[in-house]
């Protein structure tokens, strides 16, 4: 059985590799996982649906971890999502068209494994960068 190391680095190639088979075959069948603007999804298919919206939508991204930490069944990584907004993105909050735009967007996840498969995510990121980077937020403006 895989240890969560292991699982961790499974879950970063299949990512990479925009791998929708082996993803959905790392997570247990009632894996949880949350991440921001109120996503709390249960089940593979669920979890697997949220990270395909993001690779369909920047087709040439990728994750790079920064930083890991492991401690028993958790890992803990540090990374940057990087990628090209070419097709519209399926979020919860509504579809997003495409940008064309370059996004690398500093992110965390909290992968923690049991029986060899990932039973819960916990992912988190800045929204207000990503929308910014795409174009998709106003321009502040200085107050006087």
């Amino acid at each position: 059985m895989a240890d969560a190391k292991q699982v961790a680095r499974r879950f970063v190639e299949a990512f990479n590799s925009h791998d929708e088979k082996a993803l959905r075959e790392l997570d247990a069948p009632d894996t949880t996982f949350s991440a921001p603007g109120g996503v709390n999804l249960k089940g593979r298919d669920q979890a697997t649906a949220y990270a395909m919206a993001w690779l369909n939508a920047f087709p040439d991204s990728r994750l790079n971890i920064r930083n890991e930490t492991i401690a028993g069944d958790t890992v803990v990584q540090e990374f940057t999502f990087e990628g090209t907004h070419k097709a519209t993105l399926k979020a919860p909050s509504g579809d997003l068209p495409a940008t064309n735009r370059r996004l690398s967007g500093r992110a965390c996840q909290i992968i923690r494994v049991k029986d060899g498969l990932v039973a819960d995510t916990q992912l988190y990121f800045d929204q207000v960068d990503i929308l910014t980077q795409l174009g998709l937020m106003p321009a502040l403006t200085a107050t006087r």
